[in-house]
């Protein structure tokens, strides 16, 4: 769900391990907490502090306050907060200031986990557990213990104008070279051919691009997953379709706000699914989906990166009990608040599979078909074992490669050893 600024919530789906991040106003002890015996401002009910980075869709804050004060056995403040939210959260968790109950972009980091700032919520899920997306429950497991519930499903697909396409005799893109043709070909003098972030991908296409060379940042094993030249290559397209003049670059809002898609400035553009309902009403039924393309007829697949915030417990809360059995009450049990948190302030698929089978937003139309890419097509937005220092490698280098033309061989291999560095330092 978007950001302040129009959809920059979902900026946690980028590049590397994370997670653009949303702040946290204030790290000091003013956060709503009881005092130590446990107690708050309703006499015996603990005191607990939740935090949300800020959402930008109407009615989120209002949501999330409304299902913190329906909880009977606390009394939640629920903290709402603009700006650099990973950041300060990973900050205030060193301290005694910080939440009892907090949101992480695809749960927390596992230096989070491996120095004990976050609290094992494995026992909170019982018989629900089969019911929860798999692929989401392992990317906040480490060594077979949860340390996050996920709240909801986001993922990143492009979407196209029918209508432009026809009239310009292109059909839909299913490998990177015909993406790169086609956006050349919808390129006119007051359109251009494909939006992608105004920095020309470097923040959102550094998955989708080893994925289409069949490849991924880790292998299953836990290694470096993408020395290859076929990744190299994949690389080199971005380069191509930077240089190609098709890309628009610029534009009033980034990739996680439609507005470029819906004013007419970019005939394609690389978005999200919270995207859809202002899509809607600006183009009715004119509009489709895809994934990001496989590189070529014989390497890869096609992709789309997928996502979710966590609800986690700090270790440091004077109440983690009762954070945890809030947690419970909120994530686990109350399913009609899980299916408004998703259905109803812009499109996301619940975290739930019995849940996504009542979300009748999503049973339709590119919506249906966004689903289907993501069973079909999902990767997990970065593994659990890619931390912040990996991403930033890897980020950086997309940049160099991109806009200066660096050889995406040489930076494959000096991002090699910083990830392998990491690697080793969180096996130690």
């Amino acid at each position: 769900m978007p950001g302040a600024d129009g959809f920059n919530r979902r900026s946690f789906l980028a590049l590397g391990g994370g997670l653009a991040a949303m702040a946290v106003a204030g790290c000091g002890s003013n956060t709503g907490r009881g005092d130590s015996s446990g107690g708050g401002a309703s006499g015996d009910k603990p005191a607990l502090a939740q935090w949300y980075h800020q959402y930008g869709e109407a009615g989120t804050q209002q949501a999330v306050e409304r299902y913190a004060k329906e909880y009977p056995d606390a009394t939640v403040t629920v903290q709402w907060s603009p700006g650099d939210y990973d950041k300060k959260t990973a900050a205030a968790l060193l301290t005694d200031g910080g939440p009892d109950v907090f949101e992480y972009g695809n749960g927390p980091s596992i230096d989070m986990i491996k120095g004990g700032q976050v609290a094992d919520l494995t026992d909170l899920l019982g018989d629900a557990k089969s019911d929860f997306t798999p692929s989401l429950l392992a990317r906040v497991t480490y060594q077979g213990k949860l340390y996050a519930i996920p709240q909801a499903t986001d993922m990143q697909l492009l979407v196209y104008r029918k209508s432009l396409l026809q009239q310009a005799g292109v059909q839909p893109p299913t490998t990177v070279d015909e993406l790169i043709a086609a956006a050349k070909k919808l390129t006119t003098d007051k359109v251009k051919g494909l939006f992608v972030g105004n920095d020309g991908g470097v923040g959102i296409l550094g998955g989708p691009a080893l994925w289409a060379a069949g490849v991924d940042y880790l292998t299953e094993d836990g290694k470096f997953g993408f020395d290859s030249p076929a990744a190299a290559e994949s690389l080199r397209k971005l380069r191509e379709l930077f240089t190609s003049k098709a890309l628009l670059l610029g534009a009033p809002t980034d990739w996680s706000d439609p507005s470029a898609f819906t004013q007419g400035l970019t005939a394609m553009q690389f978005t999200g699914l919270w995207t859809f309902p202002v899509i809607q009403k600006a183009f009715a039924d004119d509009f489709g989906v895809l994934p990001w393309p496989k590189l070529n007829a014989t390497t890869g697949a096609p992709s789309v990166p997928v996502g979710a915030y966590g609800a986690s417990v700090s270790t440091k809360s004077k109440n983690v009990d009762a954070a945890k059995k809030f947690v419970k009450w909120l994530w686990v049990d109350q399913t009609d608040k899980q299916l408004d948190w998703a259905q109803s302030y812009g499109f996301h698929i619940p975290a739930r599979k019995s849940l996504a089978e009542k979300a009748d937003k999503l049973k339709s139309g590119p919506a249906a078909d966004a689903v289907k890419f993501v069973n079909e097509n999902g990767h997990a937005q970065t593994p659990l074992l890619w931390t912040p220092k990996s991403g930033t490698a890897y980020s950086d280098a997309v940049s160099r490669i991109v806009k200066n033309g660096s050889d995406p061989a040489t930076e494959i291999k000096a991002v090699k050893a910083v990830v392998e560095a990491e690697l080793e330092r969180i096996a130690g």
